[in-house]
C-alpha cells in the first residue's frame, strides 16, 4: 500500500538531476529577497558615496539656476521651456550613475543565486493561491516563521549599528551646532553619506545567513521519497526485464554479425574447445592480421562449426588462442608481441593452399608456437565476453 502512495512516504532522498531539471523549467529555483534588497542598497550607498557630492552640486546649482530666471524669462514661453529642458537634462545627469547602477544591480543580484531562468509555467494563474487555508498554512508554516526571524533580525541588526554609529558620532554631531549654514551642510552631507553606506554593509550579515537557507530550502523542498526515484529510474532506463531483453538481443545480434565474418577468415585458431579465435589478413589494407571472431565454450564451438562449414583452416595452438582471445578485441589488429607467432601460422596457411592446389600432401600443422610467457598466463574471461554487450 505504501509502495502506491509516494506521497505517504518521508522525503529522505536528495533531487535526482531530472527533478531539478523539472523544477527549473517551471521556475522553481533558489531566490533570496534579502541578497537582492542588500545588493541594490550597498549599490545605491557605493554610489551615493562616490558621486553624490558631485550630484549634489548639479542638483544645487540646477535649483539656483531655477531660482534665478529673468523677468523677461518668464514671459517668454520658448524661454521657459528651454529651462525646463536644461534643467531636466542637468538632473537626469546628476542622478544617472545611481539610476544606471540601480537597474543594473536589480537584474544581476537575482542572477546570482539561481542563474537566468525564463519559464511560462511560473506565469499560470494558481487558484491554489487563493485559498484562505493554504494562505494561513504558509503563514504559520516554517518559511513563515523564518521570515518574521528575519525581519526582526534586520531591526535588530539595523537598529543596533544605528545607535553604535550615532554613539561614536556623538562628539562629532555636537559641534555641528557651532558651525556657520555652508560648512555645516556639507558636514552633515558626508555624515548622513557615510552612515548611509555603514547601514547598508550591516544588512549583508541578514544576506549571509538568507542565501544558504533558502538554498537548503530548495533542496529540501525538492526531495523525493524512495518510491518516486525508483519510479523516475524505471522511467528514464525502463524496466530491468526490458532492459535485460535489450542487451541479450544487442547480443545475439552481434554474435550472427561475428559468425557473418567467419567464412571470410583465413584461419580459425583453437584451444582446442574452449577458446577460437578467427584471423583474416589482408596485406593491401592492414599491416597485421585482425580478429574477426571469437568466443569462449558454446560460442567457440559454434565458430569451429562455422569455419568448418566453409573450408577455413581450425588450427589447434592453445597458448596463442589464449594470447589472441585476451589481447585482442574484435576488428583488432594483433599486438606486436604476436607478430612471430602469427607469422609462422600464416606461413602454414600458404604451405596448405600450395599442396591443395597441386594435389600435394598438406604438410603437418606447427605445433610450438613462441607466445610471450606473460601473455600464455592471460586468465579465462567471462563467458559472455564485453565485445558482445
Amino acid at each position: 500500500m505504501a509502495e502506491s502512495q509516494p506521497q505517504a512516504q518521508e522525503r529522505t532522498e536528495k533531487a535526482t538531476p531530472k527533478r531539478r531539471r523539472e523544477a527549473r523549467e517551471k521556475g522553481q529555483v533558489p531566490r533570496s529577497r534579502e541578497l537582492a534588497t542588500v545588493s541594490i542598497l550597498l549599490a545605491s550607498a557605493a554610489v551615493f558615496y562616490a558621486f553624490g557630492g558631485e550630484a549634489g552640486s548639479l542638483l544645487a546649482g540646477l535649483m539656483r539656476d531655477g531660482l534665478t530666471l529673468e523677468p523677461a524669462q518668464l514671459r517668454d514661453t520658448a524661454a521657459v521651456f528651454r529651462a525646463m529642458e536644461s534643467g531636466t537634462r542637468a538632473a537626469l545627469l546628476a542622478v544617472a550613475p545611481l539610476l544606471v547602477s540601480l537597474a543594473a544591480v536589480a537584474v544581476l543580484a537575482p542572477l546570482a543565486l539561481g542563474g537566468w531562468v525564463f519559464s511560462a509555467q511560473a506565469l499560470r494563474p494558481r487558484l491554489e493561491r487563493l485559498d484562505p487555508l493554504k494562505g494561513l498554512g504558509r503563514l504559520f508554516s516554517l518559511r513563515g516563521v523564518v521570515e518574521l526571524a528575519k525581519a526582526l533580525a534586520k531591526v535588530l541588526v539595523v537598529g543596533g549599528v544605528a545607535v553604535l554609529l550615532l554613539w561614536a558620532l556623538r562628539t562629532d554631531l555636537g559641534g555641528l551646532a557651532r558651525e556657520a549654514l555652508q560648512p555645516q551642510l556639507a558636514h552633515v552631507f558626508h555624515r548622513v553619506r557615510e552612515a548611509f553606506l555603514v547601514l547598508s554593509a550591516a544588512t549583508l550579515l541578514i544576506a549571509l545567513v538568507d542565501v544558504p537557507y533558502q538554498i537548503w530550502q530548495h533542496g529540501r523542498q525538492l526531495r523525493m521519497t524512495r518510491q518516486e526515484v525508483k519510479d523516475e529510474l524505471k522511467e528514464t532506463e525502463g524496466r530491468p526485464e526490458v532492459r535485460s531483453r535489450i542487451r541479450s538481443l544487442q547480443r545475439e545480434m552481434a554474435q550472427r554479425r561475428m559468425m557473418d565474418a567467419v567464412p571470410g577468415a583465413d584461419v580459425v585458431v583453437t584451444n582446442p574447445t574452449h577458446y577460437a579465435v578467427a584471423l583474416a589478413y589482408d596485406p593491401l589494407r592492414a599491416n597485421a592480421p585482425r580478429v574477426v571472431a571469437k568466443g569462449v565454450d558454446h560460442l567457440a564451438l559454434r565458430i569451429r562449426e562455422v569455419a568448418s562449414r566453409h573450408g577455413v583452416p581450425v588450427i589447434e595452438a592453445p597458448p596463442l588462442a589464449r594470447a589472441l582471445y585476451a589481447t585482442t578485441d574484435l576488428e583488432q589488429e594483433i599486438p606486436a608481441a604476436l607478430y612471430v607467432s602469427v607469422a609462422h601460422l600464416l606461413a602454414y596457411l600458404y604451405q596448405l593452399r600450395a599442396a591443395r592446389q597441386s594435389g600435394a600432401p598438406e604438410p603437418e600443422p606447427p605445433r610450438d608456437f613462441d607466445v610471450p610467457e606473460d601473455l600464455q598466463s592471460a586468465r579465462r574471461p567471462d563467458p559472455h565476453p564485453r565485445d558482445l554487450e
